[in-house]
């Protein structure tokens, strides 16, 4: 950041006084302008055994599978940007569930919170950030074309909990990848 945002003036990064870190601040108002973490929210939709999964139209990892998900809004839950996100990604609507997991990735500042979720009807299409959107059986998961760490560790959550008939809530942290590893 070179510039407020309140009044244009350029900003320095400093640690402002009663905090800990450092933050931009605007030399001419005072503004203190925040960074805060971005938060992803989807779902893993079900229709019978099967999962929604929408192949990416866009960068990073585009043509890679995921799940219907993407950033949260403001002035909306999570349980609303889960909704909005399914609806935009494959043009899905769907019954929300409890949340699943609960993914930090502190070294790009995301969290993703994926919810359960059961597909209201089979009238889906891709939307403009999916190239596809499709119904898989846990055999069909294409896991060496998941987009996203976070996703792959959702899912593997998801169907061993279906497997022992119980769903819990799954959180982790996952650390920057090994070069040459699964992002």
């Amino acid at each position: 950041m070179n510039f407020c945002s309140h009044c244009g003036a350029p900003v320095s990064l400093k640690v402002p006084p009663g905090d800990n870190l450092p933050r931009h601040i605007c030399e001419a108002c005072g503004t203190i302008h925040y960074q805060n973490p971005k938060v992803v929210v989807g779902a893993i939709a079900t229709w019978e055994d099967k999962i929604l999964m929408c192949r990416r139209a866009i960068e990073p990892r585009y043509g890679m599978w995921t799940l219907p998900a993407g950033f949260m809004e403001n002035n909306e839950t999570s349980g609303e940007a889960a909704l909005r996100e399914t609806l935009e990604e494959a043009g899905a609507r769907v019954e929300l569930g409890p949340m699943f997991s609960f993914v930090d990735l502190p070294h790009i500042s995301q969290i993703h919170i994926i919810y359960r979720a059961k597909l209201l009807h089979l009238d889906f299409n891709p939307g403009e950030e999916s190239l596809e959107a499709a119904l898989v059986s846990e055999a069909e998961i294409p896991w060496n074309e998941i987009a996203f760490r976070s996703i792959d560790y959702t899912l593997k959550c998801f169907f061993e909990d279906r497997r022992r008939g119980k769903f819990d809530l799954h959180s982790t942290a996952l650390s920057i990848p090994a070069p040459g590893t699964f992002r």
